[in-house]
């Protein structure tokens, strides 16, 4: 990231003006909220800053100081953190990058700063042979969450600014850095409300990962900006003329959605850029009279704009009564515009919007005013209790971390009424668990709204859920596959060890009773007869099956008087073959190195390169695709750049990322899905066969055609051997009449 040039006497001068006056710059934006004496800390930490990185340079050329001044403006501008959070954003590569050590910056600046400071330096040496670095980083930054939010929100600021300066860094660094950045980051963002942060974050890695696709949507959104403005003022003047004849303080605005925002619509719903009807947003700010009367002023104002537009009744979100994990709070609503059509409207009051805009830094401001941060802070105590156990590696961390803290959600009640959020797909077991450990523990099964269900049921938002319970009832290894939280997992993995431990012990005892019977004590040649004739490898296995029943002691004098030399020698020669195994295992895991393909390899007809197809996503050649080359293996795997699978190896497989050109081939031929639907007639099957197979040549692996009522819905299996010829294909079946829409299934899993 950094390197030394030298320079002049007159370019050093200029850069060093340019320098002071953006931390000069800095200094204003901070003058709202920063006391004077607090300047002198602040001067004190980019005085150190600017001497420790003078002489190194960011990829762009550009000095590197400059990095660590725009992650303060970010924190303090669009974050709005105090005196410590720009402090910490100036020193945060200090330690990392320079001879300045963290005991160093304890002694200048305090425990407080110098335990940020921990949490946002990188992890360096050796790490766990099945984990990677990026997952190690993030976890360790993690770790400093619970005692200060604000490790996270500078390292959400110094990810954003990385990702304003990619364009410096090579193509396969840019890939690793935006599918880093939407698998994890983007998404924590959202999490702590920060939502301008998350979309950006989210636009700028569509940028890099799919730089086509932004280019056109934000050019499609560039040339209908005149008219979008035209339907925004058209739109919004009769709500103006009704909220100010009611006497209503209020901010109006228009804005459209977000480049990423169309583009995953048109993904999910698998739509043009035309077809998405709800390209823009209108926010209507108000002030509030007092806190206890907002919730009753956005019902109003959404009354007010219900009388002029009819509101679509399944675009209701209300996040007044029940705020989301982060915070946000504001009442939604999509309604039937002027010129047909649907324009969603976001009602806040102003308290709500600094909320929704700075996220977790804006509740330090309103607490005490109200139980504010209350789901935040039960957010935090779930990463507290993810991070409590020792055994997950890092990349199961990861998983369990995106899948239980950035999941959809869902409201559950208990059978009193009181409300429980868990993320989407969890099951009766999970609520048992989200209740209190021994509950889950002595689950049975459950009722959901008053019937009978097993415990593995998945509940749905607005479930109210009884546990029934049993003190009878013992831990089930299987329930690992019934749960879905990390707290759930967590405890079914302690209560199985601390019963394997109790059978221990029970087992421990057992046999020192037989044996006190027979005139023994334990000893190592006990053992070494014991061991061999009851199957076990070690004296834990033999303690917890005896403890458990499963072996018996009524033979036990008959075993110590056999004589065992053979079963010995097959026995002990078992574990050495097993040691030997374990050691052979363990040298072909080992990460024998990292890959750093700077250049796109090409793949053609007559490449020697040996490559193998994602089976997730089937890509094609014309694809935008990526390669992943884990260096145990001798061949690359290709996956589409916008395949769930590719986005999460960015993440926690960086290094191994290889950029990928595909030309079009005429050699091998690829699978492909399309998805048909029209009106129904006689011969149209035929029609469409006739086209695929004799007019273009195409091999169809599968062809499913159904009808009911005149219409007829399908699917083809075809080989292809670019999208070229499928985007042909395509074309010519869509002219066949009766045939409304032909698409290409994205999704091939399915």
């Amino acid at each position: 990231m950094i390197y030394s040039i030298p320079q002049n006497d007159i370019e050093f001068k200029k850069e060093e003006e340019y320098i002071f006056s953006l931390f000069e710059d800095l200094l204003s934006s901070t003058s709202k909220h920063v006391k004077p004496e607090d300047e002198v800390l602040i001067r004190k930490a980019f005085n150190l800053a600017y001497e420790s990185h003078k002489g190194t340079r960011r990829k762009s050329g550009e000095p590197y100081i400059l990095h660590p001044i725009a992650v303060a403006k970010i924190v303090t501008s669009e974050i709005g953190l105090g005196t410590i959070g720009i402090v910490c954003a100036l020193l945060h590569d200090v330690v990392e990058d320079t001879d300045y050590t963290l005991e160093d910056i304890r002694h200048l600046f305090g425990d407080k700063i110098a335990s940020i400071i921990d949490g946002l330096t990188k992890i360096s040496g050796m790490f766990d042979q099945q984990s990677s670095l990026q997952a190690e980083n993030f976890r360790k930054m993690l770790l400093t969450l619970s005692d200060d939010v604000r490790v996270i929100l500078i390292k959400l600021a110094d990810r954003l600014h990385n990702m304003r300066t990619l364009d410096a860094m090579p193509p396969n660094k840019q890939m690793k850095i935006a599918g880093e950045t939407i698998y994890l980051y983007a998404p924590l963002a959202h999490r702590l409300g920060l939502y301008a942060i998350k979309s950006e974050l989210e636009d700028l890695s569509l940028k890099y990962r799919h730089p086509k696709i932004f280019q056109e949507i934000s050019n499609k959104i560039k040339d209908n900006e005149k008219k979008r403005q035209q339907e925004i003022n058209r739109f919004s003047l009769p709500i103006i003329e009704k909220l100010e004849k009611n006497n209503i303080e209020f901010d109006i605005n228009g804005r459209p959605k977000s480049i990423f925002s169309i583009w995953n619509k048109m993904q999910v719903k698998n739509i043009p850029f035309e077809e998405v009807f709800d390209l823009m947003a209108i926010r209507i700010v108000f002030r509030s009279l007092n806190n206890e009367t907002e919730k009753a002023q956005c019902w109003q104002i959404y009354s007010l704009i219900t009388d002029i537009y009819t509101p679509k009744p399944d675009r209701i979100r209300d996040w007044i009564s029940s705020p989301k994990a982060n915070g946000y709070e504001a009442l939604h609503t999509t309604v039937m515009g002027p010129n047909g059509k649907w324009v969603e409207v976001q009602i806040r009051s102003k308290r709500m919007d600094e909320i929704a805009e700075r996220g977790f830094a804006a509740h330090w401001k309103y607490k005490g005013e109200k139980n504010y941060e209350s789901e935040l802070d039960k957010w935090i105590k779930k990463i507290r209790e993810m991070l409590e156990n020792p055994n997950s590696n890092a990349l199961e961390f990861l998983d369990e971390f995106k899948m239980n803290l950035f999941a959809s959600e869902i409201m559950i009640f208990t059978p009193k009424g009181d409300l429980k959020t868990l993320p989407k797909n969890s099951t009766a077991l999970d609520f048992a668990y989200e209740i209190h450990s021994e509950i889950g523990n002595k689950a049975i099964g459950a009722k959901v709204n008053h019937k009978l269900v097993p415990l593995n049921h998945i509940l749905y938002s607005g479930d109210q859920v009884e546990i029934i319970t049993s003190s009878k009832k013992r831990i089930q290894t299987e329930w690992f596959d019934y749960v879905k939280t990390a707290k759930a997992k967590l405890s079914i993995t302690n209560a199985i060890k601390a019963e394997t431990k109790n059978r221990i012990e029970k087992g421990k005892e057992m046999l020192d009773a037989k044996l006190k019977e027979l005139n023994l004590h334990p000893s190592s040649r006990v053992f070494r007869k014991i061991l061999p004739e009851y199957d076990v490898l070690n004296k834990d296995e033999l303690y917890s099956k005896i403890g458990s029943g499963i072996i018996k002691l009524d033979d036990l004098k008959k075993i110590l008087k056999k004589n065992t030399k053979n079963k010995l020698i097959r026995y002990w020669g078992l574990q050495i073959l097993k040691s030997s195994k374990d050691k052979k295992e363990s040298l072909q895991t080992k990460d024998p190195g990292k890959f750093n393909y700077k250049e796109p390899i090409i793949i053609r007809d007559d490449t020697n390169i040996t490559y193998k197809i994602g089976k997730c996503c089937n890509p094609i050649p014309g694809d935008d695709v990526m390669g992943y080359k884990n260096p145990q293996n001798d061949y690359i795997i290709i996956h589409k750049s916008k395949c769930p699978n590719a986005i999460k190896i960015m993440s926690s497989e960086g290094n191994y990322i290889v950029p990928v050109k595909w030309t079009s081939q005429k050699l091998l031929s690829f699978l492909a899905k399309l998805s048909l639907n029209g009106i129904d007639r006689v011969g149209i099957a035929a029609d469409i066969t006739t086209v695929i197979s004799d007019e273009l040549n195409v091999n169809i692996r599968k062809i499913y055609i159904e009808t009911h009522d005149g219409i007829f819905e399908g699917s083809l299996d075809l080989y292809v051997y670019s999208v070229a010829d499928l985007n042909n294909l395509i074309l010519n079946i869509s002219k066949i009449k009766g045939v409304e829409s032909v698409k290409r299934n994205e999704d091939m899993a399915s």
